[in-house]
């Protein structure tokens, strides 16, 4: 089979395809058919070397994907060969690939709304917004920052969903797109200080870092807290929490649920094949996609 790996730290074009074997699943893990990935900003970060979670090269990327059971492991009972399914590798080998192993417990039944390319486009960020906002509470204020991004627009949805009123920061041209998904108020970041433009907001979910959450400290409610999904140095401040997503098939299969009923829906900025990855990644570090970019395999 086809995979991407990566035998050093670097630019796009580290990325290379190689021949492998078909992997086998182990107790408890299923092999998947990949029919479609998407890339996260953790993807380009590992590439880098800005983060160290896989350990040295190689290893191969990819956190995501929706495909086709074709072999359960031991011990697996609720998938079967022919399963759609959608969810999450957390391994040096991943998602870049015809034909990946995951933990059966990281997979859910895709839903049958979705077809794979908008089912790869969630598993990372949906469960990223879905984990960092069970506490939202109906007429709390929320405010996300990267509103268009791939977690903010999902995180805008799961916040309206539970009943608060949505402040996003987005660029001015993405700020119909988010009125589109419920959001009720809109700050462009590039022409407005947030800190002086909003009344004070339960919680402020970081998807930028840098100083944004120190500021995001400024607008918060006595009680409030700020969520970070980015930032690498934590704030002392016992409103400040650092939050990482966990791979959860019982939360997708929740998340399925919604979106089955037409309460939540991922925006693909474009698709494209494991072929074009070195593109595809430099598309993502640039920071101007709004949602998601999916890719499916070589001969799709």
């Amino acid at each position: 089979m086809k995979t991407i790996t990566q035998r050093t730290l670097g630019g796009p074009d580290v990325l290379e395809t190689v021949e492998v074997d078909i992997p086998r699943p182990g107790l408890g893990e299923v092999l998947v058919r990949v029919a479609a990935t998407s890339i996260n900003a953790a993807d380009w970060k590992l590439r880098k070397g800005e983060v160290t979670k896989l350990g040295p090269p190689p290893f191969t990327l990819g956190f995501d994907l929706s495909g086709v059971v074709t072999e359960i492991g031991a011990d697996v009972t609720e998938f079967a060969p022919g399963d759609e399914v959608f969810g999450n590798v957390v391994s040096r080998n991943g998602a870049y690939a015809e034909y990946v192993v995951t933990p059966a417990g990281f997979l859910a039944h895709k839903p049958e709304a979705l077809d794979h390319v908008h089912a790869a486009a969630l598993p990372t960020a949906v469960l990223t917004a879905w984990q960092a906002l069970p506490e939202v509470q109906a007429g709390q204020r929320v405010l996300v920052h990267a509103a268009a991004g791939g977690v903010g627009h999902l995180a805008v949805q799961i916040a309206k969903a539970r009943g608060a009123y949505v402040i996003g920061t987005a660029r001015t041209a993405n700020h119909e797109f988010l009125r589109g998904l419920g959001t009720d108020e809109l700050i462009d970041y590039t022409t407005t200080d947030f800190t002086t433009a909003i009344d004070s907001v339960d919680i402020a979910f970081d998807l930028v870092g840098g100083d944004y959450s120190e500021r995001s400290l400024h607008v918060l409610t006595p009680n409030g807290r700020v969520i970070d999904a980015q930032g690498e140095e934590p704030l002392d401040d016992p409103r400040y929490h650092r939050h990482y997503f966990h791979p959860s098939g019982a939360d997708l299969t929740e998340i399925a649920a919604l979106v089955t009923a037409g309460r939540l829906r991922g925006e693909i900025d474009r698709v494209l094949s494991l072929a074009d990855i070195a593109e595809a990644h430099k598309l993502s570090e640039s920071g101007r996609v709004r949602g998601k970019i999916v890719l499916t395999p070589w001969n799709d």
